[in-house]
């Protein structure tokens, strides 16, 4: 019913909770990825093999669990003091399925 697994150093559990919970967005787990290729890597891996592709950075595996793939640039843009910048990159990742680093930056810088 219960399995420990190690990720990155980090120890989680899991339980097996059967067949009537299922997931969905309330569990999801998060990528910060330090670049474009980084975010294009792992949106290849985790959406191939009947993964699904979802809005701003989020997409579901093939067995349904979701995750958010986001570059680090992102929290940057999002915290920028000029709240316009700020405002502008938030615009344009809520327009992205898969997020673009260089298209979130010239979002931000009104371009």
């Amino acid at each position: 019913m219960t399995v420990a697994f190690e990720l990155d150093g980090q120890e989680f559990a899991a339980l097996n909770g059967g067949p009537e919970y299922t997931f969905n967005e309330a569990v999801s787990l998060m990528i910060d990825c330090a670049d474009q290729a980084e975010v294009d890597y792992y949106w290849a891996r985790l959406t191939e093999g009947g993964g699904q592709p979802g809005p701003c950075g989020w997409l579901k595996d093939r067995y349904g669990l979701s995750w958010q793939v986001v570059p680090t640039e992102l929290e940057r843009l999002l915290n920028d003091p000029d709240q316009g910048r700020a405002q502008r990159a938030m615009a344009a990742m809520l327009k992205m399925g898969k997020l673009d680093v260089a298209a979130l930056r010239a979002a931000a810088d009104g371009d």
